[in-house]
Order: structure tokens, then sequence, then C-alpha cells
């Protein structure tokens, strides 16, 4: 396929190059590569600066300069304003369910008792171009209420059900490119990709239906970012004859920068911002990922690092407080358990993590949290519906919170052991095989497991061996180490999927390519990046 669109200007604007993929007409329209064409030339010179401050700032780090609150942007974080009123179906977003945009997983999940559902491009979906084509035709459908899907297997049929849930879309990240199209021989973000076929191409059928364009934002490390969201918010309006402030985004706080700017990125996407998130996993990642370069910062195993921690806890607890000051929902976090068919003891024993996860949000002032399957929806929202009065807790100020930079850079402390070694190993191995192969929501071991949890795994196996840590044996973390662990977990996983998926599947790809990230010198910032390189 060789789609060329062109201008009043006579410049070859757009450049589609990739195999045909059925229906592809429909979302790849020119309407929808106009408006990526026009953000690409307005706003891609300062995407690609934004990512070069990052880098600048990161540098800073290495050297030894520690995150702060911004004394430059003092008068927002002091001064009393408030982000514009939610539409109606934003009000109450007690429980939200994630996934990629898969036809059936979208027709369950909006199927599912629960207010929205946030259909992902960004850590649960693989951006292989069938990937991305098909989802954004599944959302068109499931929009216009005309997606089905019949299961080969059993025959069954899947539809939607009268009432559904709230959509909303999380296009990927500001650093991910989409290397199949080009603006004048320029590769175009993957997140204004995402965002202009979707929002081209629904945003009638999206009014029609009495909802809007919403969208998650994730990745963002400063109020620049989101002061360019919100310029590309704007533009999109104008050049569609959408009124401003229609688009209404909820921005994960995922980075470790972003904390220390939670107002500053509300203040930047007033007029468009609908809350914020706890984006637990990724902000772990993000921790090591600062400090990867400081042999102080080290942290223990993944399952340790609950949201009881203290760095945890702070940043939890100034979000909520941020936002509803604000008037922002502030939504919690993903637990990353999911139902265990087969063993009773074992199920009761995960949901119960689960209830007492979302327990916990709801005491702390959370207005709404995440599941990852529908199975989780009564649970969750028979918490919030018992602590919660009304649709959500915006009156709750927190004015007991004080959070200081200090409490969101303490360090926790903990064990590094043998077995959570062995388990990043495994986890981010099976990860990176099933998101080469096009999948990239993953159930490994009875958690749902995705990029974010993915980047733990790797990071941790960095960090561990750049510092010469120990596991609570005694013993060091050194390259001999590791290696024979791999070769040892690759055995355990040939005798867990079996030697005919070891040997069809993508496992050589994944090694080699986990082995020289853990392995390397410097530390790629995200997994993703190099990974996107060997995905079709």
């Amino acid at each position: 396929m060789n789609t060329q669109l062109q201008y009043q200007d006579g410049w070859p604007a757009i450049d589609v190059s990739r195999r045909h993929v059925e229906r592809s007409d429909e979302v790849l329209t020119a309407k929808a590569l106009e408006l990526l064409a026009i953000l690409h030339r307005s706003f891609n010179p300062r995407r690609l600066q934004l990512l070069s401050l990052r880098a600048r700032r990161q540098a800073e780090i290495d050297r030894g300069k520690l995150p702060d609150f911004l004394p430059e942007t003092a008068r927002i974080r002091a001064d009393d304003w408030r982000i514009a009123p939610v539409p109606a179906d934003l009000v109450d977003r007690r429980v939200e369910i994630t996934g990629p945009p898969e036809r059936k997983l979208i027709i369950n999940a909006l199927n599912a008792p629960v207010r929205t559902f946030m259909a992902d491009f960004e850590d649960s979906c693989s951006p292989s171009w069938e990937n991305l084509i098909h989802g954004q035709i599944n959302l068109g459908d499931a929009i216009r209420r005309r997606i089905a899907y019949t299961d080969p297997a059993s025959g069954k049929t899947y539809r939607l059900n009268e009432q559904v849930a709230t959509l909303i879309v999380r296009p990927r990240g500001w650093h991910l490119p989409e290397k199949h199209v080009h603006v004048d021989g320029q590769s175009v973000s993957g997140a204004l990709f995402d965002f202009a076929l979707y929002l081209a191409n629904n945003h009638e059928a999206l009014a029609r239906n009495g909802t809007g364009p919403y969208f998650y934002l994730p990745k963002l490390e400063s109020h620049l970012e989101a002061r360019l969201w919100n310029e590309v918010f704007n533009a999109a309006q104008d050049h569609l004859g959408i009124a401003r402030g229609s688009i209404k985004a909820t921005v994960l706080i995922e980075t470790l920068p972003a904390a220390f700017e939670m107002d500053e990125i509300l203040f930047e996407l007033r007029e468009h911002a609908a809350g914020l998130n706890c984006g637990r996993w990724d902000y772990i990642f993000s921790f090591i990922k600062t400090f990867r370069n400081r042999p102080d910062a080290v942290l223990p195993d993944r399952d340790s690092l609950t949201m009881d921690t203290p760095f945890l806890k702070a940043y939890v607890e100034l979000l909520i407080k941020t936002c509803h000051r604000r008037g922002a929902h502030a939504l919690g976090g993903m637990a990353a358990q999911i139902p265990i068919r087969g063993d009773l003891a074992a199920n009761e024993a995960a949901m119960l993590k689960v209830r007492s996860d979302k327990l916990r949000e709801v005491r702390a002032g959370h207005d709404g949290t995440w599941i990852a399957h529908p199975a989780l929806a009564p649970i969750a929202n028979s918490v919030f519906e018992q602590h919660m009065q009304g649709p959500n807790q915006l009156q709750l100020l927190r004015a007991d919170v004080s959070v200081s930079a200090a409490d969101l850079l303490r360090v926790p402390q903990g064990a590094i052991t043998d077995a959570g070694l062995r388990r990043n190993i495994r986890v981010g191995l099976q990860y990176i095989e099933a998101w080469l192969g096009g999948t990239g929501c993953v159930p490994i071991y009875h958690l749902m497991e995705d990029a974010a949890t993915a980047e733990i795994c790797r990071a941790q196996l960095w960090q561990w061996l750049r510092h010469e840590a120990h596991t609570s044996d005694g013993r060091p973390i050194s390259l001999q180490r590791f290696d024979q662990t791999l070769t040892e977990e690759i055995e355990r996983i040939h005798g867990e999927v079996g030697g005919a998926r070891m040997l069809a599947g993508l496992f050589p790809s994944a090694a080699r390519l986990f082995s020289a990230m853990v392995k390397s010198d410097t530390f790629d910032d995200f997994l993703t990046l190099p990974a996107y390189e060997l995905l079709g």
C-alpha cells in the first residue's frame, strides 16, 4: 500500500507505506490524513524539542541535581483556579476498565458493569500496523453500534448491550513514532497518528451519541508537554469545526518528573482537563529510570513495592489533593490480579488483594479506579459504592496532606531476592515475546502484564547489574550470574509453554533483545523503541 495525499501547495504531504489491511480505507480517510498532516507540520518540531529537553533534564539528574517543584511556576500552584466542568458522562468514573482495542475485548469491556472503558493504543497494545488499523476500525464500529464478534471456536456471537460504558481512548506517548506513515518524508508521531484518526473519523458520531472525544494522555514528563497537547487539541477542534473544550483529557501521572508538576499540567489543560490518574507501574519504572545511575537508589523486588510504600503513598496523596483543589477527578491505578480458574483458594486470595487495593484507594479519596478484567467489576463497584457517597469525592480536599520533594524521592528499603531476579527474567522475556507477536496485554502467572510492568522487570535487572547489587542470600548479581539464570529460566519457560511454541515463536529474538538491553552500558529509555524496530 502506498497512499499519497496532495495539498494545495503541491507538496506530497502523506505517505502511507504498508501492506493493505482490509477496511483500512475507512480509517485512513482524506479527512483524517489531512488533519494528521496539519498537526505534524504544526507541532512535530516542538515534540522533538521537548523530547530533547527530557534528555537534558536526565543529564542534569545524572550529575546530581534532584527533581523539585518548579520555582518559576509557584504562582500557578498558589493561585485559586479550577478546570472547566466535565461532561455528564465523566462525572461518575468509579470503575474504569482498560485494555487494547481488540474487537471481542471492546464489546466485553463496553458491556461490563463499569462507568468507562479506556481503549488503549499504548502500554497494552503491540503497535503493529494491523493492530493499529484494526483498533481504529473496531472503535468506529463500536461508536456506531455495528460491532459484533463471532468466536470461531465456540460459535458464540458477541454484541453490544443497550447500555454501555463511556469510551475513552489512550493514544501512544510523545516518544513513540509511527514508522509506516510519513509527512514530507518524516515519520509522524504515534500519538498524533492515533489521535488524528480517532478524532477526525468519529467526533460527529460521538456527538450524535451524546458523548464526546475523550482521551487519556500517557507518559507526560512536564507541563510543557501538556501545553503541547492543549495546542494540538485547539488546532484539531478549530480545523474540524468542533467547539473548543469539547475534547476532554485525563493525564496519567506515571513519571517522576510529572509528579512535581501536577498543578501545572492541569493548568495547561484546564479547558480540556478531566482529571489525573495514578499510573503506578509506569511510575515505579520512572523512579528507577530517573535514578538509574545512582547506587543509593536501587529498588528492591517489584512485589515489595506496594502502594503503602512511602514514596508511592506520598505521590498518591499529592495527586488526590491537587485534583480536588482544582475540581478534577483523581483516578486510582490498576490492580494487576486477574481471576484464577481451577484454584479456588488462589483465586480467593487474589480477589482479596483486589478488594484491599480498591479499599485503600477509596479511603484515600480517589474518585475511581482501574480494573483489567470484567470479573473484577463487582468487587471494585461494591467497595466504591459502600465508601463513596455520591458520584465522586471532589469535596474531599485532603487538607491534612503535605508532601515535600523529599517525600516523593524517598528510596524504599527492602530485599532483592533470587526469586525476584528470576521472576523479572521470566516475565520480561515472555512479555517481549508476546509483544513481538502482536499481543501487548498478557496474563503471566495470574497477573496481567503490559509494557509498564515489563519495563520494571528489565529496568530492575539493569539497575541491579550496574550497581553490583546482592540478593538476600549474599550473592552478587553479576553478568555471569545473569547469563546463567537467563539460561535456566528459558529452560523453565520451555517446560511451561511447550517446545513447539519455543521453536515456532519469537523467543530467540525476545531473548536477544532482552539480554542486550539488560547488559547494555547505557540505559534504553523505553523497551518499546528498539522492540518496535523488530515489529512488522
